[in-house]
């Protein structure tokens, strides 16, 4: 039996019409009959779909969890990214192809960056020929070292130790011991999108029922989780609350106090 056609049984057995399934579901009607003829192409992604096919089953007092069983044989795909899923659910857009630099362009680029860098030397030059006088003046004003001579450098750098010294910066540079958070796929499949505070991916796909993934990063930690009810966290060693229902998509941020 198909999908479709398990859908068409169950609304038949409750004395459901399309259009009373219609009203009880917000689903339109000629969606539900595309749905029932097997098509969930225009469901607006497997997300929606699978979140259509919770409502059909609960207003039909149908087995949810059987119908997305059967879902997934027949009608889901193969792994895919975060990405693109998340432009097949509207939450982002398709991104645009990068524009090429062209041969002129890079021309260009080449001759400023050897300008810049005959610049750098004849700077870099002249400043090495300043420091290599300095020295030889010194040396002849200077025919001997005294004993008095000798203990001034020891005067100079008494100060140094008060800079070490400073509490506050010891503090700023101990304090904070990052923060860890430990995604498990205990109850289903979702899609994880992870990244840190400078916006760096750390992890973009799929994580099947029963994988554990694990994330750290100095000062934060960015999620975006597709099925929240199917997801368990474990935030900086301690267990967290639940996030969301079956089919949730949610957005997490946290720190090393959380």
């Amino acid at each position: 039996m198909t999908l479709g056609s398990a859908i068409q049984k169950a609304r038949k057995q409750a004395a459901f019409s399309i259009d009373d399934l219609s009203g009880a579901t917000n689903i339109r009607p000629t969606l539900l009959i595309e749905m029932e003829n097997n098509n969930f192409l225009n469901c607006g992604g497997e997300t929606y779909a699978r979140g259509h096919i919770r409502n059909i089953a609960k207003q039909l007092d149908a087995d949810e969890q059987e119908l997305l069983r059967i879902y997934e044989e027949e009608q889901a795909t193969s792994k895919r990214t975060m990405r693109e899923l998340l432009v097949e659910s509207n939450v982002m857009r398709q991104p645009h192809d990068k524009r090429k630099i062209s041969w002129k362009s890079l021309s260009v680029i080449s001759v400023a960056c050897l300008g810049i860098a005959g610049l750098a030397q004849i700077v870099i030059s002249n400043s090495t020929s300043i420091k290599v006088v300095a020295p030889i003046v010194s040396q002849s004003a200077t025919p001997s070292t005294t004993p008095s001579d000798a203990a001034t450098p020891l005067a100079v750098s008494t100060p140094s130790p008060s800079v070490s010294a400073d509490p506050s910066a010891q503090t700023s540079f101990s304090t904070g011991t990052g923060v860890s958070v430990e995604v498990d796929a205990a109850r289903g499949n979702s899609w994880l999108y992870v990244s840190d505070a400078s916006g760096r991916t750390l992890y973009s796909g799929q994580i099947s029922k029963g994988e554990v993934k694990a994330f750290t990063s100095q000062t934060r930690l960015d999620l975006r989780i597709g099925n929240a009810g199917g997801v368990d966290l474990q935030v900086n060693g301690k267990k967290a609350s639940s996030i969301g229902g079956n089919g949730e998509v949610v957005s997490l941020t946290y720190g090393v106090d959380s």
